[in-house]
């Protein structure tokens, strides 16, 4: 079974926001105190964050789909809808996040470093934040938008200083835990290693994180072995400790023919060739060992290397090549704190945008696309009548209709908004704005409801009515108070 995973595959799915709530206020001698229904609370969001505690992905192999709750509907009597409670998901330091193209978006290093995996739809509006001057009584609600769904591959690099390479059964594990804490599985034989170690050193004041990475072969560029498959673990370090192993008994390798081998498998792994490197010849403690690290040290540093005999079993060297690694170490930290810091670049929304685009497809078609008009679109109940007619209006002030009209649409077109599972596909019926006047005296307002309006509305003043009208008086109905009705005209008598 699976102890450490260094790459994992992440279905994130936030939350869906509530639907607004359409009610209407009534209480005692005021059945229609006008609308009062609340808004839909907000999904929750899929949140990573860098945690101390956590050292490897292996839950995400376990349980891969992550799902935030979502927010509640509306309410009446002004009430908004609970909001949905955010996922938060712990990752380990060094955690690298790509979309599912393979492009990188978010490294996370630093504990508390935080990242929006995905985020959480927004509740619909309530008829009472749908209400306006103009919309006294609207009779529909906005639904709550979808939570944000999406495939990311996570990536673990370990943070570490300092990193040991070298062929399998170099010495690197006891390396390892004779200069720190770390107690990683020691064997005699090859490929021991089998995920990256981690372990702290400490030389004088600098502290200062070592990594051990299973070993490199002839051909672990081709797949060979474990090694390059570990090798990301080594990509933030400032330095590389080449482990060579002066005592093995295969007589086909030597120190020097190793480490030509290990620098041919970094370079064609790439990124590591401006680290400083350290040779660390090993296993001097044995008597063969000895020998063949005093035959090839004076030819290591005349190829430019700063060469250490060592002996991971008698601690024999270790002080100095800890020293070694501070120094490396401190140089590197220096120069990050002088470092001129990137410039962050802002590349705002041109004035000239409109938000959307209009496509005219070889079909005859119109495709509309855009954030903000898909999302109004998902807002839509479109089993209202009236809920249409809001987005038909805002499609229209938005200028989506006299776009269409400069494409060449006309009554009847089939215009797509969206694309994928969310596209709404509708015949086009353009309005005045588009160029149909025709349908001028057809047009009122939208949201409007007569039981709010006063009873007696005459359309014209006196001065434009007849004789005849003016003897006519508008009565209240008290039958139906909803409706006036016209009694007959009073006729004054010239008898007392």
């Amino acid at each position: 079974m699976a102890t450490f995973v260094d790459r994992v595959t992440l279905y994130a799915s936030a939350g869906k926001g509530g639907d607004g709530c359409v009610s209407v206020k009534r209480e005692k001698f005021k059945p229609l105190g006008g609308p009062d229904g609340g808004n839909g609370g907000r999904g929750g969001d899929v949140i990573l964050i860098v945690d101390p505690n956590v050292t490897t992905l292996l839950d995400f192999h376990h349980s891969p789909h992550r799902k935030a709750t979502s927010g509640h509907q509306g309410y009446g009597d002004r009430k908004d809808g609970v909001y949905g409670e955010d996922l938060i998901l712990g990752v380990p330091n060094g955690t690298v996040v790509f979309d599912k193209d393979g492009v990188q978006i978010a490294d996370l290093v630093g504990i508390g470093t935080t990242f929006m995996a995905a985020q959480g739809g927004h509740g619909g509006l309530g008829n009472l934040a749908l209400s306006s001057s103009k919309r006294r009584a609207p009779g529909f609600a906005l639904l709550g938008e979808p939570g944000e769904e999406r495939t990311l591959y996570l990536e673990l690099k370990s943070v570490a200083d300092i990193a040991l390479v070298g062929y399998p059964s170099a010495g690197k594990s006891s390396l390892i835990a004779a200069i720190s804490a770390a107690r990683p599985k020691i064997a005699d034989y090859p490929f021991t290693t089998l995920i990256p170690n981690l372990g702290v050193v400490q030389a004088g004041e600098t502290r200062f994180t070592v990594a051990d990475v299973p070993g490199l072969i002839p051909g672990a560029s081709q797949g060979k072995g474990l090694g390059l498959e570990f090798l990301r673990h080594v990509e933030r370090c400032v330095a590389l400790v080449h482990v060579l192993d002066c005592g093995t008994l295969e007589t086909d390798r030597n120190p020097i023919q190793d480490l030509e081998t290990i620098e041919n498998e970094l370079a064609i792994y790439g990124g590591l060739e401006d680290r400083p490197r350290i040779v660390a010849l090993n296993k001097i403690d044995l008597p063969d060992g000895a020998a063949m690290a005093s035959m090839v040290e004076e030819t290591l540093r005349e190829k430019g290397y700063d060469v250490y005999l060592v002996s991971a079993a008698s601690r024999e060297g270790l002080t100095d090549l800890t020293y070694a690694m501070a120094r490396l170490v401190q140089k590197a930290r220096a120069d990050v704190a002088t470092e001129v810091r990137t410039r962050i670049i802002l590349r705002p929304t041109p004035v000239d945008d409109s938000g959307f685009t209009v496509k005219a497809n070889a079909d005859g078609s119109f495709t509309v696309r855009g954030n903000k008009v898909v999302r109004w679109v998902r807002q839509t109940n479109f089993k209202n009548a009236e809920a249409i007619g809001y987005l038909a209006d805002r499609l229209a002030q938005l200028g989506v209709e006299k776009e269409l009209y400069k494409q060449g649409a006309v009554a009847g077109s089939e215009v797509r908004i969206g694309s994928g599972e969310n596209e709404v596909v509708f015949d086009w019926e353009p309005t005045i704005e588009a160029g149909a006047e025709q349908l001028a005296g057809h047009l009122h307002r939208r949201g409007e409801d007569s039981r709010l309006e006063s009873p007696w509305r005459p359309e014209r003043t006196s001065d434009q009515l007849s004789d005849d009208e003016i003897a006519q008086q508008w009565e209240y109905n008290v039958e139906d108070p909803h409706s006036p009705k016209i009694v007959e005209p009073i006729i004054e008598s010239d008898e007392e």
